[in-house]
């Protein structure tokens, strides 16, 4: 059976049958509704379904989808192919499944459905490293561990001053950056970059209060390019000004 891995552009019509080879079915682009012997997923980028040899399977999309298909010769071919990997694989390929891949297997998903898989050799070896990768192990696609908040919340504090990049705290958290985003406004109920912006205010307005730093200063430490700019932030978000927000601490500490 040739080739392994292929693309395919899925649509709103429902394909409905089953087949004798063991077939995976990593989501790239929009989302791909699954149903394997009665058992329902949706499957999108970082995400794949596990489609058991018999197993009477429907898919479909309302919008459409674009995945990478691996469709797995036979147990021999794991064999010869995979080597010590080979029984991990088979236990993973046994039952219907939706699950979810680390950053590592969502970048060497991304790179083969980006590379000549059309040629022989490319395209036996990469599903060789892909069903290698996976043997190692997958998440099912409904169990997620929370974000380490504490670490990320401890990193942005420590780089203030510099320029801070989602794609840094996606790594952190051993996620994609879309993936990252999404799990981040779940569970904090903001996106990364209105994070950052409102704690680099919360520490500025922190340091107006109990330090005697220029202001000029403090929007350094805290990552605006200019007095102004840090001025502007606090004035949109606090309704207030660097010299208000002493005057205020100091009468404060008066009374």
């Amino acid at each position: 059976m040739s080739p392994i891995l292929s693309l395919r552009h899925y649509s709103h019509d429902q394909v409905i049958h089953s087949h004798q080879h063991t077939q995976l079915v990593f989501g790239l682009r929009g989302q791909l509704d699954f149903e394997i012997d009665g058992h329902g997923s949706r499957i999108q980028q970082q995400l794949l379904a596990v489609v058991p040899s018999d197993a009477h399977h429907a898919c479909g999309s309302v919008d459409g989808s674009l995945c990478l298909v691996v469709d797995i010769p036979d147990h021999g071919w794991l064999q010869q192919r995979l080597g010590h990997h080979a029984d991990p694989a088979q236990r993973l390929l046994e039952r219907p499944a939706a699950l979810r891949l680390s950053t590592t297997q969502s970048q060497l998903v991304s790179w083969l459905s980006a590379s000549p898989i059309n040629d022989p050799i490319i395209n036996e070896q990469g599903a060789t490293l892909l069903l290698a990768s996976l043997a190692s192990g997958c998440e099912p696609a409904g169990r997620q561990h929370p974000l380490p908040l504490a670490g990320l919340y401890a990193h942005v504090d420590r780089h203030l001053a510099h320029p801070l990049e989602v794609s840094d705290l996606a790594r952190l958290a051993g996620l994609s950056v879309p993936r990252f985003h999404a799990r981040f406004v779940s569970e904090t109920g903001l996106t990364p970059q209105e994070f950052i912006r409102l704690r680099r205010l919360q520490q500025g307005r922190q340091l107006l209060i109990s330090t005697s730093l220029a202001v000029g200063e403090i929007a350094a430490r805290v990552g605006y390019a200019s007095q102004s700019a840090f001025t502007a932030a606090l004035n949109r978000q606090y309704g207030t000004t660097p010299r208000a927000v002493r005057r205020e601490a100091l009468g404060k500490s008066q009374r």
